[in-house]
């Protein structure tokens, strides 16, 4: 459940977005994001390897355009801004891109070392050595859980974000990996719909089809949030908005009837949000 002209970060999310599923409860409704994205891919006029960043096929950071791509899908399937992939690439158009094309999806070095110091790699490592001339004092059973312990820490949810539920309404679609990559909320027109966490807004628009007025936000660097079919948008892109905040009202545009079409992504996958949203 992730266009044209600057909004084309999305085509998900978060936004693999990453950069969204089906809307409806019914299988001919429109499919996720990423199949769905206004084709910004021009077919090849000349040999691809002739083409801008060919000599980068293949490595890592890079990714060679494929047929019905667009900017905003790869930017939601590498979870990165699309504006920041057009410059990393020097796109004077970010709407022209052919496939067999290369682009940088990975910032350049200077970006990478400022994010290298986040890891907690130096205290995970130093504390065993510091308690090394002690481990004989220890059971095997104490030396066994101090290498647990660390182990857990990289991976003690740094990125978790504590949702809620972006609206009152009843649920009206489940998750559905093939046909509904979210939930359908109900409600009527002009409810509020509100922010399921902190984020920052990385798109809200009616580029995409089948999604009507949609706001996608950015959480973290795993998690996105996305909210379809809105009535009115209340907040404009790179806008940083709280948890609870209302950023638009629920509406029909581009749906049957009335209702919020709501996903999140993790690492630009689609996850079913009942997992992480609190019990009603």
């Amino acid at each position: 459940m992730y266009f044209t002209g600057r909004k084309t970060w999305v085509a998900a999310a978060l936004l693999s977005l990453s950069v969204l599923a089906g809307c409806s409860t019914s299988s001919t409704q429109p499919a996720p994001v990423e199949d769905r994205g206004a084709t910004a891919v021009t077919t090849p006029r000349v040999d691809p390897a002739t083409l801008p960043g060919a000599e980068n096929a293949g490595k890592p950071g890079y990714y060679t355009v494929r047929p019905g791509d667009t900017l905003m899908k790869i930017a939601t399937e590498v979870n990165k801004p699309w504006r920041d992939i057009a410059r990393w690439n020097n796109l004077d158009n970010p709407n022209v891109i052919e496939v067999g094309q290369v682009l940088r999806v990975v910032g350049p070095a200077g970006t990478a070392v400022a994010e290298a110091p986040r890891p907690p790699a130096a205290p995970a490592t130093t504390a065993p050595r510091a308690t090394a001339p002690a481990a004989t004092q220890t059971t095997p059973a104490a030396a066994a859980a101090a290498p647990a312990a660390a182990a857990a820490a990289p991976t003690a949810g740094a990125d978790d974000v504590d949702f809620i539920w972006p609206a009152s309404g009843p649920t009206i679609a489940g998750f559905d990996e093939a046909k509904n990559k979210g939930l359908g909320i109900g409600g009527k027109a002009g409810d509020p719909v509100l922010a399921a966490a902190d984020g920052r807004v990385v798109y809200a628009g009616a580029g995409l089809r089948g999604y009507g007025n949609l706001i996608i936000l950015k959480h973290n660097n795993t998690f996105l949030t996305a909210y379809a079919h809105n009535q009115t948008l209340l907040v404009k892109e790179d806008q940083n908005v709280k948890k609870g905040q209302k950023i638009a009202e629920m509406g029909s545009t581009d749906a049957d009837r009335v209702k919020l079409h709501f996903e999140i992504r993790r690492a630009g996958k689609p996850v079913d949000p009942a997992r992480y949203l609190p019990a009603r």
